[in-house]
C-alpha cells in the first residue's frame, strides 16, 4: 500500500488560539507539510482545487511548482483538477510545465468539482457540468499525448492542428479520477483504463464501496484486465496515538468543530458522536493496531492499494499532528505496505 498526504488549503484559524491565520502563513504551512511528508516517507503529496470559501487552493500548479523546487522524491498530485471549470488547453500548459519542473513526479487527479459558488464564478451550469468534465478530460488527454491536435469541442474554440507547448516530460502521465457520489466519473475512469480515487469522506463506506464495485464492473465491460484496475481511497479524519483513549481525547475538539459546522448550516450530522464517527466513517482514529485493522476492514470492501491522509492538523495542534504522522510511518505504514502489496508508481 502507498500513502498520500493531501490538503485543500482551508483558510482555517489557529487550532489553539482561534486567531485567523494570515494567507501567506497558510501557504507556508502547506509547503512545510509537503516537506515533512517527504521526510517521513510518504509516497505522494496532493493539493486540491477549490474556488470558493473557505479554501485557498485556487491554483494548485503554482503551489505544487514551489513544492517541487523544495523536494526531490515525493510524487506530486492534484486532488482534484476541476476540468469542468477550466479550459483544458490552459490546464495542459500549466501541468506540462509543472511536469518538467518536478522531473516527472506529477500525477493528476481530475474531477467535476463541488460547490455552487465556484460553478457560478466560472458560469458553469449543473446541467452541463458533467459534459464539460468529460469533454475537458478527453481533450486534455489528447493534447498530452499528441503533438498536434484537431478538435471541435462544444465548450471552447475549435483546434486545427494545434501544437500546445511545452510538450510534457512524461509522455503517458497517470491520471486518476476522483469519485464521490456519481457513476459518471466512475464510468469515465473505467472507459479510459484509468485509476479511480474514492473520496470516501462524507458518509459510511457502503455507498463508496458500491461505486468502486461499479467501476470494476465497467472496467471489465470496456475490455480491460481486472488485475490492472487500481483504486485509491480517502479518509474522513486521521489521528493515531499510542492508545485509543489518547487518540480519541486529542481528536474530540476537532470533531466538535465538525458538529458546529453542520449546526451553522442547519444540517444533521451524518455521524452524531465521535464514537460513531470512529466506528462507521472512514476516519482512522485510534492506536496503531486499531488503524491497521480498520484499513484492512475497508480494504476488504474497496480493494484499494493507495490511501490518503490529511496533510495538515485539521483541528489538532501542529505538535499532535506531527507526532501522529510520525507514529503512522513508524508503526502503521510498514505493516500495511507489507500486508497490502500494490503496483509501483511510475519512476520519476
Amino acid at each position: 500500500m502507498k500513502f498520500l498526504a493531501i490538503t485543500l488549503i482551508t483558510d482555517s484559524p489557529d487550532p489553539v488560539t482561534g486567531a485567523p491565520t494570515p494567507t501567506r502563513e497558510r501557504y507556508r504551512e502547506v509547503v512545510a507539510a509537503a516537506r515533512l511528508a517527504e521526510s517521513l516517507g510518504f509516497d505522494g503529496f496532493g493539493v486540491g482545487e477549490r474556488h470558493e470559501r473557505p479554501f485557498l487552493s485556487s491554483s494548485p500548479p503554482v503551489v505544487l511548482s514551489h513544492i517541487a523546487a523544495l523536494t526531490s522524491r515525493i510524487r506530486l498530485f492534484t486532488a482534484v483538477t476541476t476540468l469542468s471549470l477550466l479550459d483544458p488547453v490552459r490546464a495542459y500548459e500549466d501541468y506540462a510545465t509543472l511536469d518538467h519542473l518536478c522531473d516527472g513526479r506529477l500525477e493528476l487527479m481530475i474531477g467535476k468539482g463541488n460547490g455552487t459558488a465556484q460553478r457560478e464564478l466560472f458560469d458553469v451550469t449543473p446541467e452541463d457540468q458533467w459534459e464539460r468534465n468529460t469533454e475537458g478530460y478527453e481533450l486534455f488527454r489528447r493534447i498530452w499525448r499528441e503533438d498536434k491536435v484537431t478538435a471541435e469541442p462544444r465548450f471552447r474554440p475549435a483546434l486545427s492542428g494545434a501544437e500546445v507547448l511545452p510538450r510534457p516530460y512524461q509522455r503517458d502521465v497517470r491520471i486518476w479520477h476522483g469519485s464521490a457520489t456519481s457513476r459518471e466519473s466512475v464510468d469515465l475512469a473505467a472507459r479510459h483504463g484509468d485509476p479511480l480515487f474514492s473520496a470516501n469522506v462524507t458518509h459510511p463506506i457502503g455507498p463508496y464501496a458500491e461505486l468502486i464495485r461499479h467501476y470494476r464492473e465497467r472496467w471489465e465491460h470496456y475490455g480491460h484486465d481486472p488485475a490492472h484496475a487500481v483504486v485509491g481511497a480517502g479518509t474522513a479524519g486521521f489521528h493515531t496515538a499510542p492508545t485509543s483513549q489518547q487518540a480519541a481525547r486529542a481528536y474530540r475538539p476537532a470533531f466538535a468543530r465538525y458538529l458546529d459546522a453542520h449546526a451553522r448550516q442547519g444540517l444533521e450530522p451524518v455521524f452524531p458522536t465521535l464514537e460513531d464517527f470512529i466506528e462507521r466513517s472512514s476516519a482512522l482514529i485510534g492506536s496503531p493496531q486499531q488503524v491497521i485493522e480498520k484499513v484492512h476492514r475497508y480494504h476488504a470492501e474497496f480493494g484499494h492499494t493507495v490511501l490518503h491522509l490529511q496533510a495538515e492538523p485539521g483541528g489538532l495542534t501542529h505538535a499532535e499532528h506531527r507526532a501522529s504522522l510520525e507514529l503512522f510511518q513508524s508503526d502503521v505504514a510498514p505493516v500495511l505496505r507489507r500486508e497490502i502489496p500494490d503496483p509501483a508508481f511510475p519512476p520519476a
